[in-house]
């Protein structure tokens, strides 16, 4: 298999900014697989047997405390990214559960032969570790977020970073789900959303919300989006292709 290089939205962003040697390590053991809606990618406290590298669709990590009984989405996986940071980190597992929330396409690798390729290049190395930076960033703004944003800068934020790793305007999911992901009353889930239909920021169906100004709800966000953003694009905007 030759994995495509190009600046194809389907492509995952971190195995286009590898090397070709350091690609080359890694595709003889990338297997092409399905992301299956609710599909677990990773359990937490278990030992990590697959990394996956999402082309499409939407994984959320979250963050469980007291058996499972406190959840909360700590952040996002898509196709600018990777699950499987533990191993990168030199250990094996993680507190923290991945699952699919929006249903897609990637590649996955066993975590061994990640690991034996990590072994055999340090640029491999730097360029996940520069990911799992950006990842951190992206989880210190959802801390930012939730200590400090009020619940319509936050559904903005929220919004905006599922439309980066879709290619459709039109999220598909419902306002239970997205209290759910937010840790809030679907009440207030639904308050808000009816405030920005009424700006005219999104339409929303009985199990859907599609995105009409985004310039709008980047405003409503209120600088809690953004610059995790920018700095994803700082360290990989140009390293794509190499």
């Amino acid at each position: 298999m030759v994995y495509p290089r190009d600046h194809n939205v389907q492509g995952n962003r971190i195995l286009n900014a590898i090397s070709n040697a350091d690609l080359a390590l890694l595709q003889p053991h990338l297997e092409k697989v399905p992301l299956k809606l609710g599909q677990s990618l990773q359990s937490s406290n278990r030992s990590i047997r697959k990394v996956y590298f999402p082309e499409s669709g939407i994984a959320s990590v979250v963050a469980v405390a007291n058996g499972k009984s406190r959840q909360a989405e700590v952040a996002f996986v898509g196709r600018e990214g990777m699950t499987g940071l533990p191993v990168v980190h030199g250990t094996d597992r993680s507190p923290c559960d991945i699952f699919i929330q929006v249903e897609g396409n990637g590649h996955c690798i066993a975590a061994q032969k990640l690991r034996d390729a990590l072994g055999q290049s340090i640029s491999l190395l730097r360029c996940l570790l520069r990911y799992a930076h950006a990842f951190g960033i992206q989880i210190n703004y959802t801390a930012l977020a939730n200590a400090r944003g009020c619940i319509g800068e936050r559904l903005a934020r929220w919004l905006l970073m599922a439309r980066d790793r879709l290619d459709s305007d039109e999220i598909i999911l419902t306002h239970e789900f997205l209290a759910l992901m937010l840790g809030v009353r679907r009440a207030s889930v639904s308050e808000a959303l009816q405030a920005f239909e009424k700006m005219g920021l999104v339409e929303t169906a009985r199990r859907s919300v599609t995105i009409m100004d985004r310039e709008g709800l980047e405003e409503c966000a209120n600088g809690l989006y953004g610059p995790p953003e920018a700095e994803y694009e700082r360290l990989f905007g140009c390293a794509e292709g190499r």
